[in-house]
């Protein structure tokens, strides 16, 4: 009865584990907001990549609701969003070393800011402060040519790096990223 009881106990305590380790679910139903991944190719063969959680609109106001304006996002969803040159970058007019970064946004109507944090591995929320910023840089706002339910980040590319390009409901914000030589 002992041994029963114990191996009983043991499966109870290791579900959880077994849940987090699949990563891509919750309860065993897909997540909200998945999991995605947008990289860069610079010319040399190194990279950028960012890792996101990627939320869907469902008919919601986004900027200006869901997401207020003036205010720090975390630029998706469930864990915070990392940036992670493997190259010296310029993230606009921003020199960026190679490293591990988190990078949230502040929303607005006609201006958008990057925000470079070097505090990592929390969750989306809240916000480490600015004492953690590496950098603020502006974006580039525009409209999307139609609605976008799924929010995305994803790199343009060009010949010298790529343009960082957020876009959900009809919002897209931009800015460059090239390989600092």
């Amino acid at each position: 009865m002992k041994k029963i009881v114990a191996v009983l106990i043991t499966v109870v305590l290791a579900l959880p584990l077994l849940a987090a380790a699949q990563g891509g679910t919750q309860g065993g139903k897909p997540r909200p907001s998945p999991a995605e991944k947008a990289v860069c190719k610079l010319p040399d063969g190194k990279t950028v990549t960012v890792n996101y959680s990627s939320p869907r609109a469902k008919g919601r106001k986004i900027f200006g609701g869901l997401v207020p304006y003036g205010q720090v996002w975390r630029t998706g969803a469930n864990e915070a969003t990392t940036f992670e040159p493997t190259a010296n970058v310029t993230v606009g007019n921003k020199d960026v070393p190679a490293g591990n970064y988190t990078i949230f946004t502040v929303p607005d109507q006609s201006k958008w800011t990057l925000v470079i944090s070097k505090d990592t591995g929390e969750w989306g929320i809240p916000y480490p402060g600015e004492k953690d910023d590496f950098a603020r840089v502006d974006m580039n706002v525009s409209q999307t040519p139609s609605a976008v339910e799924n929010f995305t980040i994803a790199f343009d590319q060009s010949s010298n790096g790529c343009t960082l390009r957020i876009e959900w409901e009809n919002t897209r914000a931009s800015v460059a990223v090239t390989e600092k030589k």
